[in-house]
């Protein structure tokens, strides 16, 4: 399959008017992405908590300019822009228009992990159900057709779509950008708190290289999954279903999450705070990227994690940023409810770092059974 000059994608999307970017990553997007970030002025380019808040900014944009926005996302973020874009950017709203380009993970006929499969099926029912028009991006004709999309736009006053397929921007180097001083790895850090943590506890890990991680760390230990959550969609709520797994045990459940779903669903923090029982314990390994798509950062180092979650409702927080400290900061969260560790860590994982081979529905029937072992 052909590809598509990254670089000339990018300078069409500007040449007819587009000039404020913002979205969550992606990583049939990443090299868009990259661009994006390299090439746009950093207040035209926000890299969004989530992607209704993107519709949300684009919406603000246009009212406050006339003018319209890209929002980029992958497949998984339709669902949390339905609300905003049909009680808001619809026709029969306020009829705002904005161009979403959307990465279409899990295309029936192309392999794809678990949780893409039945997203990839339905997003062009989704977004016929949601009455956003739509084009498949062509290699052959992409110019024509994001001329045509933005024409449709600007004539109906509401928002287009352009769906990517897999592999077909070129590549685009990029630079990750990364925190002065850490020398700490996201695996080493997660080796030091399963070591920490011990093997009757239950994980509920958040989504991309952070599970991929657990998965072969508990393969190399020798131990099972049976006691681990994979959360391989759904990013930003590891947290709350390690609040819901609370439920079904006294045993403690300790939340790995990450600085992109911590931001996606930063409301969650208050309810847990303030709800959860005392067996939940919260870890949240700050990379300050959504590496696992390309290494676009957030904002987690340009905030006050630790406040944020105090003024939540947690009582004792830890942060820790050497591999040494682990294993003391987490015994002390361990010893207490409403407690909280924050590890600082640089960007980076293995070339060679797999998948998971147990499939989320096998994991849930190892979980049931473990669960019901950890009532008696």
């Amino acid at each position: 399959m052909s590809t598509i000059d990254t670089s000339a994608f990018y300078d069409h999307l500007t040449t007819q008017g587009v000039e404020l970017f913002t979205g969550v990553p992606d990583s049939l997007l990443q090299d868009l992405c990259a661009c994006i970030y390299e090439r746009t002025p950093r207040e035209a380019n926000i890299v969004a908590a989530n992607e209704g808040n993107a519709v949300g900014i684009a919406c603000g944009y246009h009212v406050s300019t006339g003018k319209y926005a890209a929002v980029y996302l992958q497949n998984s973020g339709l669902g949390n822009i339905v609300n905003p874009v049909l009680s808001l950017a619809h026709s029969e709203v306020y009829s705002i228009p904005m161009l979403l380009i959307i990465g279409w993970r899990g295309e029936p006929g192309v392999k794809d992990e678990p949780q893409h499969v039945a997203q990839g099926r339905l997003t062009p029912a989704m977004l016929d159900a949601m009455e956003v028009p739509y084009t498949v991006v062509d290699p052959e004709s992409w110019e024509t057709q994001i001329d045509d999309a933005l024409a449709l736009m600007r004539e109906t006053n509401a928002p287009v779509a352009l769906l990517v397929r897999k592999g077909i921007f070129s590549k685009y180097p990029f630079a990750t950008p990364s925190k002065d001083g850490l020398t700490l790895k996201r695996e080493e850090a997660l080796a030091g708190v399963l070591e920490a943590i011990g093997p009757d506890a239950f994980v509920v890990s958040t989504t991309g290289k952070t599970s991929r991680e657990v998965f072969e760390l508990r393969e190399g230990r020798g131990e099972g999954h049976a006691r681990d959550f994979l959360t391989v969609g759904g990013m930003g709520h590891s947290s709350s279903i390690a609040m819901g797994a609370c439920l079904g045990t006294e045993q403690p459940v300790y939340c790995i999450d990450g600085d992109g779903g911590f931001l996606m669903h930063t409301g969650a923090a208050p309810v847990i705070a303030q709800r959860a029982r005392d067996n939940f314990r919260y870890i949240l390994i700050n990379n300050g990227a959504h590496e696992s798509v390309g290494g676009q950062p957030t904002v987690a180092f340009d905030i006050d994690i630790p406040e944020i979650l105090r003024g939540a409702g947690f009582e004792h927080i830890e942060l820790v940023t050497e591999g040494d400290a682990i294993a003391g900061a987490v015994a002390r969260v361990a010893a207490q409810p409403r407690s909280a560790l924050i590890i600082e860590t640089q960007q980076g994982s293995r070339a060679d770092l797999g998948r998971p081979t147990v499939s989320p529905s096998a994991n849930k029937v190892d979980m049931l059974k473990e669960f019901e072992g950890a009532r008696r």
